[in-house]
């Protein structure tokens, strides 16, 4: 996988500009570009997507290949850097901050993305001046690990949902 998403950027397409019902060539798009060794996700984001009651959760519990376990051995020590280099960071961030980033599925999906070699792809935006919490860009950047955002992949990847004529 060359990229991989972050629950956002699923949850964020199904509530506004990709709903289900209005393009669901987005839907089967991910999953071409799945089957393409494109994209991906990981278990952690699936199980949280999995937890809703709504039509993402039963794309997500119907696609379970898109999520890639994270239990392997390199995913496993790439988390454990990411948690003490961000440990050293807490001081200078809001309390809590640090355990509500690795509680989450957002250092695990960069821990992937080190050992993969992949793209983040998410909605949050690098600020390098936040101390309320950690972000999944500036802690990529931190790690030289490339991200982007949904839009950014859908023009790398050439996406076209077009409506027959």
């Amino acid at each position: 996988m060359k990229h991989l998403l972050d629950a956002n950027t699923l949850i964020e397409a199904k509530n506004r500009y990709y709903g289900m019902n209005i393009c669901p060539g987005f839907w089967e798009w991910l999953k071409l570009q799945h089957q393409a060794h494109e994209l991906a996700s990981i278990s952690l984001v699936g199980d949280e997507l999995k937890k809703g009651n709504d039509e993402l959760a039963t794309w997500a519990k119907n696609y379970p290949t898109l999520f890639h376990d994270v239990t392997d051995e390199n995913t496993q020590e790439a988390f454990g850097m990411i948690a003490s280099a961000l440990a050293e960071q807490a001081p200078m961030m809001k309390t809590g901050a640090l355990d509500d980033f690795l509680d989450g599925a957002d250092p695990w999906l960069i821990a992937k993305a080190m050992t993969t070699g992949a793209c983040v792809v998410t909605h949050e935006v690098y600020n390098p001046d936040i101390k309320r919490k950690f972000s999944i860009p500036n802690v990529c950047k931190q790690f030289d690990v490339p991200f982007m955002n949904t839009f950014e992949l859908l023009h790398k990847l050439e996406a076209q949902f077009v409506l027959p004529s």
